[in-house]
């Protein structure tokens, strides 16, 4: 396992005040900082009916970020393996391996909102089995030139697919989880792992990740990043001059993002993330850290030392949040936040 920290950024492009261009351009500007900074990922969430969503293809977003950074590496957090058909999928994540000189990383899930995954006419109960063919066929699709298949929602006979990746086997993949199953899942195949939660549940789920993953480390493995394994965990944060003034600042912007991200889940009467979300919560619960940046510090440090996890992914520009507020935050953070944070010796 690694023995220092790395640091990514994660991201919702959702809905604010501004127009949707120049959202995209501060993102960019947001990515360029954190590349500057030596920042190790950047990771987009995609969403779809809701606002939350407002860069709903990931790979669009990405073929800019290639552009416009140097040294950063880029995923989906994660692409909705349901949603997609794989041979694009496929052809979609080569273009971009080459497009960045080989910076592409891939999340995938199945998506957890039935109402997400109802806009695009799927059956909510089929997203597993839909899952699991369309990860087989990118893995074949990946690694082989001509693709043969045989399953229950894809089949494919001597499709040719001309372009492969430039990291070979493939790019690495993540699967962002809070749950035991899900963290199983993660480590017996050697994906990278990002979670969500209070600090004992991360603590929780990382032990899980790390006694899985050795386990199933004297077995064969395709995955050539399992020798270290990256095991996360990510936190909206905003840093000001004092607590008082960044929870001031921040409280408003929360609530415009709370919209957002339970916006779908209400137009359809189904109240399941109200209280998991709101502001009081996870403030509570530290999943959203604000304040100084001794505040902010001393919570990542002892969510480093309790939990053992070698990543840590903020999320820096959400709500109503405006540029300037979102980038002296962040400058803030790798200033002076990210200097004073360090793995305990022996994990």
């Amino acid at each position: 396992m690694a023995t220092s920290l790395e640091f990514g950024v994660f991201d919702w492009i959702d809905r604010s005040p501004d127009v949707v261009g120049d959202l995209y351009e501060q993102r960019l500007q947001l990515a360029e900082l954190a590349d500057d900074a030596g920042f190790y990922g950047y990771h987009l969430a995609e969403h779809h009916g809701t606002a939350l969503g407002m860069a709903p293809s990931p790979s669009v977003f990405f073929s800019a970020l290639a552009q416009r950074t140097e040294r950063i590496r880029f995923s989906a957090m994660a692409f909705l393996l349901p949603m997609y058909h794989p041979v694009r999928l496929v052809e979609e994540i080569c273009m971009l391996d080459h497009f960045s000189k080989g910076r592409v990383e891939v999340g995938i899930s199945r998506g957890v909102s039935p109402y997400e995954i109802k806009c695009f006419g799927i059956d909510p109960s089929e997203t597993q089995g839909i899952f699991n063919e369309a990860l087989d066929v990118f893995r074949e699709g990946m690694m082989d030139h001509v693709l043969d298949y045989r399953g229950e929602h894809f089949q494919f006979e001597q499709v040719s697919i001309p372009i492969g990746p430039l990291q070979k086997p493939h790019p690495p993949i993540w699967y962002p989880t809070f749950s035991e199953s899900g963290t199983t899942y993660a480590a017996k195949n050697g994906f990278n792992f990002l979670t969500l939660g209070p600090p004992e549940l991360v603590s929780q789920l990382a032990c899980l990740y790390r006694q899985t993953w050795a386990e199933c480390l004297p077995g064969s493995t395709e995955f050539h990043d399992l020798d270290c394994p990256k095991i996360g965990a990510m936190r909206q944060i905003f840093i000001g001059e004092t607590d008082q003034q960044a929870l001031d600042t921040a409280e408003a912007a929360y609530q415009d993002w709370y919209q957002s991200i339970t916006e779908l889940w209400r137009k359809n009467g189904d109240a399941s993330f109200d209280d998991f979300f709101s502001w009081e919560a996870c403030l509570a619960s530290e999943t959203i850290l604000i304040g100084s940046p001794e505040t902010v510090g001393d919570k990542i440090q002892k969510l480093v030392e309790l939990s053992g996890i070698n990543y840590f992914a903020g999320s820096f520009a959400w709500g109503s949040l405006t540029f300037e507020e979102s980038k002296e935050s962040f400058e803030r953070f790798v200033s002076q936040v990210m200097p004073t944070i360090e793995m305990p010796v022996g994990v």
